[in-house]
């Protein structure tokens, strides 16, 4: 994908952040299909914004001369990391002078203005971030409570996919509320809207294998869906087109919502 290039993120940043990346305009529109993370995103226009979770597909392009990089925090690790408030940052692009607060935006774009390219842009965003990790304070809730809230979110990404939200919130000893409460929190959305989505990119990671079959409900199956139409409803849903458009389309492998370049 000539206009998209994803960059791995630094060692130590593996367990916050699932990807850096850049982009360059390419004329075509790119859709964007929701994967529970969270970008950091500078354009070459100038703006600096936090890209909040989203819940449905969104189409772009960048407009010609516009440069792009940025980095993506994994599901549920933009509250720890930026201080996000991620339900309210769900599908929407917030300025990161209204998440860090105006100093920091000040300088972390004058340094990203002044960079030398790409690769230099992309170290000064991992900087801060491990910088925000380094600093972060320590959580203000009972550590058991905190502990809990570490297995929730482990346990909703890594169930398997027959796994119910009442088997969650009952291997956590928790309540279906509660359970929903600390996913809120850590997505911006309850655990069932974060299983269908990450069981849409469950199914276009199998897609997209070299070795992968192009029977529909043959990936459907693998992906944990019930029926190959239980994937069409959930590719329209939350992509806006039905999968085998899906697999048609030069995906981003979720960049994140762009903002407008202006």
């Amino acid at each position: 994908m000539s206009w998209y290039t994803p960059v791995a993120a630094d060692p130590d940043l593996s367990g916050e952040l699932a990807t850096a990346w850049t982009a360059q305009a390419g004329g075509a529109e790119h859709l964007l299909v929701p994967d529970g993370c969270v970008d950091v995103l500078w354009l070459s226009t100038g703006r600096l914004v936090v890209c909040g979770p989203e819940t449905s597909g969104w189409s772009f392009s960048l407009p010609d001369g516009v440069e792009a990089v940025g980095v993506r925090l994994r599901p549920g690790r933009a509250a720890s990391v930026l201080g996000l408030d991620t339900p309210g940052a769900l599908n929407r692009r917030v300025d990161v002078e209204d998440v860090l607060g105006a100093r920091e935006q000040r300088v972390l774009l004058e340094r990203l203005h002044e960079a030398a390219g790409a690769r230099e842009r992309l170290a000064l965003l991992q900087r801060m971030v491990r910088r925000r990790i380094e600093n972060r304070p320590a959580p203000g809730e009972p550590k058991s409570r905190s502990a809990s809230t570490a297995a929730v979110v482990s346990r909703t990404l890594t169930a398997a996919p027959e796994t119910t939200v009442a088997d969650l919130a009952r291997e956590s000893a928790l309540s279906e509320r509660q359970l929903h409460r600390r996913c809120v929190a850590a997505f911006g959305y309850g655990p069932a809207v974060l299983r269908r989505i990450l069981r849409l990119q469950r199914f276009l990671r199998l897609a997209r294998h070299p070795a992968a079959t192009t029977d529909l409900s043959v990936l459907a199956a693998m992906a944990g869906y019930t029926d190959q139409s239980h994937l069409n409803r959930d590719s329209r849903a939350l992509a806006g087109a039905p999968p085998s458009a899906l697999l048609g389309m030069h995906l981003t492998d979720g960049v994140g919502d762009m903002p407008d370049a202006g």
